[in-house]
């Protein structure tokens, strides 16, 4: 493991403790192998002066829910250090008392909640205090000889601890083990199953000590166990098998199984690479796969297990899970808890890789992550000995911890509200036309509201203007099927699935009367204005109908009920558009996908509305422009956010039992009315 301390850039800090702590948990938050994802703690220790003037001994720690890797100075929560040790030394303390103490300790009450294991950087006599969550040792000390290992590898340099619930019964153990220990012998701490402390008066001693002894971990399993792939020649299989239809479609299908299983909408992220590949094709997968997380950290993320998928049965695999699950669960409540939801945070798919569940892009990252460094240390330790994590007991304990559980009781916002989840959480929407105007609308609306959202469009430029983790921009010819095809693929392989389209890509030519049209302006119409959306529907619905709870919205136009003189290369694939709409309606509802049209207009902050067409369709009545804009009932622009909110209700839970509908959003037109 590569030491990254910058004495240069460290200089800046001397003078500053606080700041220091931040520079040296950044360097160790940036290492996956070290933390992921909010894991691992840091503190320091220092005098300062109160209100009154008295100087008092301050320990400031990682807050909880702070990740090391993006720490502020405000993510550190400072706590009287006489308060903390004298607490430390209660004979018996709830986990709940012992948050409920710690703020009491805190000199700053708009600092975050102290980490849950500050009373242990509390008791340890250092000065600065690291620690991690390192693969490498965690690997070795979940094995059945992990405690001799770790003797073996290090001697008598750390201080060795039984696995023990964290919260105070780990205080009060490592407080019961230290009685006559001197604690300047050691140069870090070992807690087997769970990670690994660094701590030293100098703060360059203690990053220095964490990444050396890790080094010594890493070493040991370099020369002792070596992960040997499972794939031969004929199944190291390219990109191209992952956008096969059948197997995008079962991955679509394990997706909203998972998603009725939780009862709520999950993103499902596939990991096809080589490692997850090699990991899935192990004979004793199951076997393994299912004894237990790298640490109980990772709990709340991925629950005790996976779910080991059979291929022959996906959904009989999946209900196998849930019912193992709430066994578990039965088997170990003392009926204080409230059990969780039932459904796996990630599976294993023989042959296949691993696939993670979240609700949105953020946590089935997260999940990912954890899986990737989870599968790499189960091989590593089967090849030392064994992969032996801690017991279902301690897994439960762990998993249902009180502090946990409080996580679960519903938050009220200042009105006393409860705060919903966002409408789309776990949907996937794809939205063509995406790179401006009503689509650009449409698809920021969607994001906004929880979804992830891919957008297409002719403009190359799409995925710098879709660019946040979530969004998906692809450049794409609507009316290239090849293409389209495609990229409907790619959305399945990346998400899990499909739930939401907006076919939004069209055209407005210019106006030209039926004598006048040539035969160039009324292919390309026909191609981008009712082509493109049929090809692109049709590529999307076997996805669909895997889909929690789909829907389809079609953008066609006030020109549909009220057309006008002059635009019949538009209005015409724009009635050819609603008409189709309304036979998938008849089509789809069986599978439980709706569809409805929008008839928009008056739209006018959008590019199809230049000057020179707005000067076009002003003349054909007559009218000044802003006469031609101001002709709606209600006088008022219609804005492409306005419409993009109704794409939003129509494809929600508003138009839950609604399809085949037309809504108009026009402003009111007297022709439609």
């Amino acid at each position: 493991m590569k030491n990254l301390w910058d004495p240069k850039e460290a200089s800046q800090f001397v003078e500053n403790s606080l700041q220091m702590r931040v520079y040296s948990s950044r360097l160790l938050g940036n290492n996956s192998d070290l933390v992921l994802h909010g894991g691992g703690n840091t503190s320091v220790k220092f005098q300062e002066t109160n209100l009154f003037g008295e100087v008092e001994e301050i320990l400031y720690v990682k807050g909880s829910g702070c990740n090391l890797a993006t720490i502020e100075k405000n993510g550190f929560t400072p706590l009287r250090l006489k308060t903390l040790r004298k607490l430390a030394e209660v004979e018996n303390l709830s986990d709940a008392e012992m948050v409920r103490q710690q703020q009491m300790a805190m000199t700053n009450p708009d600092a975050p909640s102290p980490s849950v294991e500050a009373l242990l950087h509390a008791v340890i006599p250092f000065k600065w205090i690291d620690h991690t969550h390192a693969d490498a040792v965690v690997t070795i000390t979940n094995t059945p000889r992990g405690k001799e290992l770790i003797q073996e590898i290090y001697g008598e340099r750390l201080f060795i601890i039984p696995y023990v619930m964290p919260g105070f019964k780990l205080v009060h153990k490592v407080n019961e083990l230290a009685r006559n220990v001197d604690w300047n012998k050691y140069e870090g701490m070992v807690l087997l199953n769970h990670g690994i402390f660094s701590f030293a008066e100098s703060v360059l001693e203690s990053y220095t000590r964490m990444i050396d002894l890790v080094s010594l971990a890493e070493k040991y399993l370099e020369k002792n166990s070596t992960i040997s792939s499972t794939l031969t020649h004929d199944s190291v299989l390219g990109e191209a098998f992952f956008t096969e239809h059948p197997t995008l479609q079962t991955l679509a299908r394990i997706r909203r199984k998972v998603s009725e299983i939780r009862g709520s909408a999950m993103l499902a992220q596939l990991n096809y690479g080589p490692e997850a590949r090699s990991f899935s094709n192990l004979p004793n997968v199951k076997e393994i796969a299912t004894r237990g997380p790298i640490t109980s950290d990772h709990l709340i993320r991925t629950k005790p297990v996976p779910a080991v998928l059979d291929p022959e049965n996906m959904e009989k695999s999946l209900e196998n899970f849930a019912s193992g699950y709430k066994a578990y669960f039965d088997r170990q409540t003392n009926g204080q808890q409230t059990c969780l939801d039932c459904a796996p945070r990630w599976g294993v798919w023989p042959g296949k890789g691993t696939v993670a569940f979240g609700r949105n892009i953020t946590e089935s990252g997260i999940i990912s992550d954890i899986v990737e460094h989870t599968v790499k240390a189960i091989q590593h330790a089967e090849a030392i000995g064994g992969w032996k994590p801690v017991t279902e007991e301690h897994l439960f304990e762990a998993e249902y911890w009180v502090l946990q559980q409080a996580k679960l009781k519903p938050r009220n916002d200042v009105r006393g509200m409860k705060n919903d989840t966002p409408e789309f959480e776990g949907k996937i929407a794809l939205v063509s036309g995406a790179a401006s105007g009503i689509g650009l609308a449409c698809a920021r609306e969607l994001f906004e509201q929880g979804a992830v959202v891919v957008g297409l469009d002719l403009n190359p430029d799409i995925s710098n203007i879709l660019s946040e983790p979530g969004m998906l921009g692809i450049e794409c010819d609507v009316t290239d099927q090849k293409a389209v095809s495609e990229a409907v693929l790619v959305i399945v392989r990346k998400f899990g699935g499909l739930d939401v389209l907006v076919l939004n890509a069209g055209t407005f030519p210019a106006g030209q009367t039926i004598e006048e049209m040539d035969e160039h302006t009324w292919s390309k119409s026909l191609a981008i204005n009712l082509t493109a959306p049929q090809q692109l529907l049709q590529s999307c619905v076997p996805f669909l109908k895997e889909g929690i709870d789909p829907a389809v919205i079609f953008m066609a136009s006030r020109n549909v009920p009220a057309p006008g003189p002059g635009a019949s290369a538009y209005s015409v694939p724009k009635a050819g558009q609603t008409q189709m709409a309304r036979i998938a309606a008849l089509e789809l509802g069986e599978f439980g996908i709706r569809v409805n049209i929008i008839h928009p207009d008056c739209v006018y902050d959008t590019g199809l509305w230049t000057p020179e067409a707005l000067e076009r369709s002003a003349k054909r009545y007559g009218l000044t422009v802003e006469e031609y804009k101001g002709r709606n009932v209600l006088k008022k622009d219609v804005k492409t956010k306005e419409v993009a909110r109704m794409v939003c209700a129509m494809a929600g839970s508003v138009f839950a039992k609604t399809t085949g509908a037309q809504i108009p959003i026009d402003g009111g037109n007297e022709r439609v009315i």
